[in-house]
């Protein structure tokens, strides 16, 4: 089973998430942090050496209360026991310079939230493959 933390604070936001992978029919362990604090947290456990919290895929909001989504990246990629994890920034802004910030950061995917459906229901099939190994550049 996949291990996936996604930072968001958006209710909603969270539902459409789940129903993404649910459409997938992707079995994950689905890991919330409502704040870039407590995503924070839970990846310094993760990071740990003796720690069996492993993580397969992260999913950033980029305006997180408490911590930026930015600052939580940041800890990521400097973390050596994090930084192979790949991160998706999900995100309502489309600010080029949020999406440069996040790519200079270490993003591995920079993907601006929807109100379509489809579209919403798309990131279900970028999750499964980057949880299965597929193509990273998507």
């Amino acid at each position: 089973m996949f291990r996936i933390l996604l930072a968001e604070d958006n209710p909603g936001d969270i539902l459409l998430f789940r129903e993404a992978l649910r459409e997938r029919n992707l079995a994950c362990d689905l890991i919330i942090a409502e704040d870039g604090e407590k995503a924070i947290s839970l990846l310094e456990k993760a990071g740990e050496p003796e720690s069996n919290s492993h993580l397969d895929l992260i999913v950033l909001d980029v305006n997180l209360p408490k911590h930026s989504g930015q600052e939580v990246l940041r800890r990521v990629r400097s973390n050596p026991a994090l930084a192979g994890i790949p991160v998706v920034v999900l995100t309502s802004s489309a600010s080029p310079t949020d999406m440069a910030k996040a790519t200079s950061l270490g993003a591995d995917l920079y993907i601006k939230k929807s109100s379509n459906l489809d579209q919403i229901l798309e990131i279900g099939k970028t999750v499964e493959d980057l949880v299965k190994g597929g193509d990273k550049e998507r």
